[in-house]
């Protein structure tokens, strides 16, 4: 598994090495959805006032968001890789062969503001968001109260098997 990892945010986390972090939540996520290929993901750690620039460029939504997720694949259903085969080439690494899910983009300072607002760590904050957009990634979404659900229950099984809790 190859993650990219690109830190603009300057904003250094209490006590949580970020890319040791983003790599166990990233296989623990994974793993759960039952992903048979590598796997390259992209994670940009970034600040509010560019995490908003993106959120206006890409969804009309003119303020700063805790997470951005661009997942490469477009899937029948939720962590249905098989997909990958038959998508127009370009989904796997040229010279890796790793399967491309796409990018992750976080802003640190959410982080920190969330933690603190929900009265738990800013490791658990962090985790959550990974885990959040690793389903996105394969195929999740939540506009509908049962999908919301069960992303839900999917983001609580993979930081219970880490044992992140609140």
């Amino acid at each position: 598994m190859t993650i990219n990892v690109e830190d603009e945010s300057r904003i250094a986390l209490s006590g949580v090495d970020t890319c040791g972090l983003a790599r166990r939540v990233i296989e623990a996520a994974l793993d759960y959805e039952g992903c048979p290929y590598e796997t390259e993901v992209s994670l940009l750690l970034t600040n509010n006032k560019n995490i908003r620039q993106l959120n206006q460029e890409y969804r009309g939504i003119d303020r700063a968001t805790d997470v951005l997720s661009f997942p490469m694949l477009t899937y029948d259903s939720p962590s249905d890789f098989s997909c990958a085969e038959t998508e127009a080439h370009g989904c796997f690494h040229p010279d890796t062969g790793e399967l491309l899910l796409g990018d992750i983009i976080i802003s640190m300072e959410k982080v920190r503001e969330q933690a603190k607002k929900y009265g738990h760590s800013e490791e658990r904050e962090y985790a959550f968001l990974i885990a959040h957009s690793m389903l996105h990634l394969c195929g999740y979404d939540h506009m509908e109260p049962e999908e919301a659900k069960e992303m839900e229950d999917r983001q609580s099984a993979i930081l219970r098997s880490l044992n992140i809790l609140r």
